[in-house]
């Protein structure tokens, strides 16, 4: 069992550290190119998309259970 405390570390301090470990590691070219890896977005069409599932509008009565009326 670990009984060591840890620091609490928000989102934009993980990411800080591990960007400046990447420029540090590899420079600012390369860490770039790295990154650029794992950049999917602009494919696809989001506007077709969004409105290929057949989701149903909620009911009146399903609206008023969920805001407990």
């Amino acid at each position: 069992m670990i009984t060591t405390k840890r620091d609490a570390t928000t989102n934009a301090e993980i990411q800080k550290n591990g960007l400046t470990a990447l420029k540090e590691s590899l420079g600012v070219t390369d860490m770039l190119r790295f990154l650029e890896q794992f950049d999917h977005g602009g494919s696809g069409d989001y506007t077709a998309e969004k409105y290929e599932k057949d989701e149903l509008e909620p009911s009146d009565e399903e609206i008023r259970k969920m805001f407990g009326f």
